[in-house]
C-alpha cells in the first residue's frame, strides 16, 4: 500500500516542480543558465533518476502526461494537455465531421441499437435503419457483455475507404441482414433545428461553432428566408461554444458596418488587443433578433450574446450565461499530443469581461450550474448580485454587468413544475429513448403513414402508454412514481412524442414537437411579436 500511495502522489510533485520553474526568480535562472543548468535539465533529471531507481516499474510516457497535464490545470480551468487519442476526439466536433459508419447507438441488455442513422453517412447509403440491431461484425459475434462503448467505437470508426460487413437483426423481418459498409466521412451537423414558428418568426438551434456553423447558418438562414421570415430567434441554450472566426462571422450577419464585435486583452504582445469590427456584410443587420441563452451557453455563445447586447441590436431571453472567457491557443507537440494554453481574455463591445471567477480552483469553477440552481439564481433574478462597480451602460444607456457570464435582458426561470425527480431519472437514464425505440420497432409502419406533419396533428401519448412506460422503467430497477408521474404528464407525453419523432424522422422534427411545451421560447416568440 506505502509504495502505490508513493506512486499516486508522484505526479503531483512532479507538476510542483514544473510550477516552481516556471515561477523560479530571474536569478536563480541566471544563475543556473552560467552554471550550464537549464530549468528542463532539473525535470529530465529527477524523471531519470525515478524510472532508474524508483522501487516499483515506472511508465514514463504516462508519469510526463499526468505531469503536464497537472501544471496546465494549476493555472486556470481551460488550459489542457490531450493526448494524440484525447485531441481528436475533442476536435472531430469542432471540424464537423469523422470517419466511420455513421451511427448513433446505445447498448441495450449486451446489444447495441442503432438510435439514429446520421444523414448522408456511409450507414444511410446501404440502408441501415434506426432500432436496427447489430449482432456481428465481419463474421464474429458482437454482442455480450464484452462489448462497451469504447469497443464500439475502435470497432466501428476507421479510415475512410477501408470496409466492415454488419449483420442486423431487424424488428419484424426473420431473416439477419448482412450489410458492407464502406466507411467514410460522416458529418457531425450544427444546426438542430431550423423552421417558422407563427407568422414571419423563424427559429434557428444551433449546438456549437464547428468549422461548417456558419455555412450551416447561412443554408438554414436562406431556407427561412425563402419562408417569409422577417424575425429571428436564435437558440443558442446549451451551446458550449468552439471557433472564435465562426462566433465572428455569424456576429457579422447581425451587425452593421463598424459595429464592435468582440476584443481580446492579452499579457504577451501578439496577443493583445484585438479587436473585431463587424463589416457591411450582414444580411439581418436591421430585422427583430431574439437570442435564447442559459446557463450552459458559453465562449463564442457569450461572445455573439455580449455583441448583441452591448450594441443594442436584440433582445436576450432567458437565464444568465456559463461565463467562459479566456482564449485558448493550441500548440501540437511532436508525439501529437498538445495544449492549449490560456493566452487572453474576451471583452465584449462596452468593456465587460465574459470570465467569471476561477481563484477558487477548478472542481467548484464547474460546479458553477449546481451552485446557481442552490443559491436560487436559476429561478429567480433576484437572487443574483451585481456589483456596482462592474456596472456598465450600452450606446442606449442601458444598464449591464460584467463580472462572469451574460445577463439577459429578460429572465426566464427553470420550469421545474413539471420536471419530478421520476421523470428525470427516466431521461437520464436512457429509458424514455430506449421506451420509444421499443415502440416504434413494433408501430413504425402505422406512425409513418400519412408522415410527420400528420403524426404531429394527430399521435397522443395516452395514459395507458404512460403505465407501460412505467412498468418498462420498473424492470431496469426504477421504482415506479404514480404521483410523480402525473404531476409531470403532460411534459412526459410531449417528450415521448418528440423523441419518437426523432427516431422515426429527424432531429428537427423533435424539436417541432418539444418546444410547443418550452417557455422560454414562448417568451421569446411574444418579445419578438413586440417589434
Amino acid at each position: 500500500m506505502k509504495r502505490k500511495g508513493a506512486f499516486v502522489y508522484l505526479p503531483i510533485v512532479f507538476s510542483l516542480i514544473f510550477i516552481a520553474g516556471i515561477w523560479i526568480g530571474k536569478y536563480v535562472g541566471k544563475n543556473n543558465a552560467r552554471h550550464g543548468y537549464s530549468r528542463a535539465d532539473k525535470i529530465n533529471s529527477v524523471l531519470d533518476y525515478v524510472q532508474d531507481q524508483y522501487v516499483d516499474t515506472v511508465n514514463r510516457e504516462k508519469l510526463v502526461d499526468k505531469t503536464i497535464a497537472d501544471m496546465l490545470q494549476e493555472l486556470d480551468p481551460h488550459s489542457a494537455y490531450m493526448t494524440a487519442e484525447e485531441r481528436k476526439r475533442a476536435n472531430e466536433p469542432l471540424e464537423g465531421n469523422f470517419e466511420g459508419i455513421g451511427i448513433e447507438f446505445n447498448i441495450i441488455t449486451d446489444t447495441i441499437r442503432v438510435m439514429n442513422v446520421i444523414a448522408g453517412g456511409p450507414s444511410e447509403n446501404v440502408g441501415i435503419h434506426a432500432g436496427d440491431r447489430l449482432v456481428n461484425v465481419d463474421g464474429k459475434p458482437f454482442t455480450g457483455k464484452k462489448v462497451n462503448n469504447n469497443l464500439v467505437l475502435k470497432t466501428l470508426r476507421g479510415q475512410g475507404g477501408t470496409k466492415v460487413k454488419v449483420s442486423i437483426r431487424r424488428p419484424g423481418v426473420q431473416k439477419l441482414l448482412e450489410f458492407s459498409i464502406t466507411r467514410g466521412t460522416v458529418p457531425i451537423y450544427s444546426i438542430d433545428a431550423a423552421y417558422m414558428l407563427r407568422g414571419d418568426i423563424g427559429y434557428i438551434k444551433l449546438s456549437r461553432f464547428a468549422a461548417t456553423s456558419y455555412d450551416e447558418y447561412i443554408q438554414a438562414f436562406n431556407k427561412l428566408r425563402t419562408k417569409g421570415m422577417n424575425k429571428m430567434i436564435l437558440d443558442l441554450r446549451g451551446n458550449g461554444g468552439g471557433y472564435l472566426n465562426i462566433a465572428v462571422s455569424l456576429a457579422d450577419e447581425f451587425l452593421s458596418k463598424g459595429k464592435m464585435i468582440v476584443y481580446t486583452k492579452g499579457r504577451a504582445v501578439a496577443h493583445g488587443g484585438k479587436k473585431f469590427i463587424a463589416t457591411s456584410g450582414g444580411a439581418f443587420e436591421k430585422n427583430t433578433l431574439v437570442l435564447l441563452i442559459d446557463e450552459n451557453s458559453a465562449s463564442a455563445s457569450e461572445i455573439i450574446a455580449g455583441a448583441i447586447q452591448d450594441n443594442d441590436r436584440g433582445t436576450l431571453v432567458g437565464r444568465r450565461s456559463f461565463g467562459k472567457g479566456l482564449v485558448q491557443e493550441e500548440r501540437e507537440l511532436p508525439d501529437g499530443s498538445a495544449f492549449r494554453l490560456t493566452i487572453a481574455r474576451y471583452y465584449t463591445p462596452c468593456g465587460r469581461c465574459i470570465q467569471r471567477s476561477y481563484t477558487k480552483g477548478s472542481e467548484e469553477y464547474f460546479q458553477e450550474e449546481s451552485d446557481r440552481y442552490k443559491r436560487g439564481e436559476l429561478l429567480n433574478a433576484d437572487s443574483i448580485k451585481f456589483i456596482d462597480s462592474l456596472k456598465f451602460r450600452t450606446p442606449s444607456g442601458k444598464i449591464v454587468y460584467g463580472g462572469g457570464g451574460i445577463m439577459p435582458d429578460v429572465f426566464v426561470p427553470l420550469d421545474t413544475a413539471e420536471r419530478s425527480h421520476y421523470v428525470s431519472e427516466l431521461i437520464y437514464r436512457g429509458l424514455i429513448k430506449d421506451f420509444a425505440l421499443e415502440y416504434a420497432d413494433s408501430n413504425g409502419d402505422l406512425l409513418r403513414k400519412g408522415g410527420f406533419e400528420q403524426f404531429r396533428k394527430t399521435f397522443q401519448v395516452d395514459d395507458h402508454m404512460l403505465q407501460i412506460l412505467m412498468s418498462y422503467a420498473a424492470n431496469f430497477k426504477l421504482k415506479p412514481d404514480q404521483q410523480q408521474l402525473d404531476r409531470s404528464r403532460d411534459f412526459l407525453a410531449n417528450y415521448i412524442k418528440a423523441t419518437l419523432a426523432r427516431i422515426i424522422w429527424n432531429e428537427e422534427d423533435f424539436y417541432m414537437i418539444y418546444n410547443t411545451r418550452d417557455k422560454t421560447l414562448e417568451r421569446a416568440i411574444l418579445e419578438a411579436e413586440k417589434k
